[in-house]
């Protein structure tokens, strides 16, 4: 069990090493979700009303195509550097891999949305040291990064990697997307905690299901 553990985090810390070395990654992102932030907050007249309304949308439409942006890359560097075999003929169990590359995305899309969120508070005029919100941002980013590793190993096998990954990923990981807006809306809008955690409940069981279904079926989408 304690080599399990090890294999994982050594493949977390590989990636970490190798987006510290070339920062492709996460710069880049950053800059797009914050030009996503401020476009919105030029368009729209952000009254207190309607940003109540709006601005959770905003925030995850930011969110998520950036993520979208990160996972494309999960293993185009693997495949691109010719690792990707190395990797596959690793002796570990596949499961290891997935949780490993999961594990890097959301590190990732985390520091993302750490240095985000300030700005979007600062724009719309929100707080965002509110613990119901910090909570459904981390289940949130779980389930999107455990589906967005499986479908990025789909997605580096075709020619149009960058295409075909949100095809494949977008209508799977818009329920736990929707149920992420909804509830972050009911903690802007100061909605009852019973109303707040019963979104909060969906997500976790998302949050289950897309974890064994992706550990599963990693194994399979590794396959060429």
């Amino acid at each position: 069990m304690k080599s399990y553990f090890n294999s994982i985090l050594t493949l977390l810390w590989k990636d970490i090493l190798l987006e510290l070395r070339t920062k492709e990654n996460i710069a880049p992102i950053i800059v797009f979700a914050g030009l996503v932030l401020l476009i919105f907050n030029f368009a729209i007249d952000p009254t207190p009303v309607l940003v109540a309304i709006v601005a959770p949308g905003i925030l995850w439409t930011a969110f998520t195509f950036s993520g979208v942006l990160g996972m494309s890359r999960t293993f185009v560097l693997e495949k691109d550097n010719g690792t990707f075999e190395g990797m596959m003929l690793c002796p570990v169990s596949r499961e290891v891999i997935f949780f490993g590359k999961m594990l890097a995305n959301l590190s990732f899309m985390l520091l993302i949305e750490i240095l985000i969120f300030p700005f979007f508070g600062i724009l719309f005029n929100i707080s965002i040291l509110i613990p119901n919100l910090i909570l459904v941002t981390f289940l949130t980013t779980l389930g999107f990064s455990s589906i967005g590793t499986i479908f990025s190993a789909i997605s580096v096998h075709t020619r149009a990697k960058e295409i075909m990954l949100p095809i494949l990923f977008f209508p799977i990981v818009v329920p736990i997307i929707l149920a992420a807006v909804q509830s972050t809306s009911l903690i802007i809008q100061n909605g009852t905690q019973e109303s707040i955690y019963t979104w909060i409940q969906l997500i976790a069981i998302f949050d289950i299901i897309f974890i064994v279904l992706s550990a599963y079926l990693f194994q399979f989408a590794l396959e060429e």
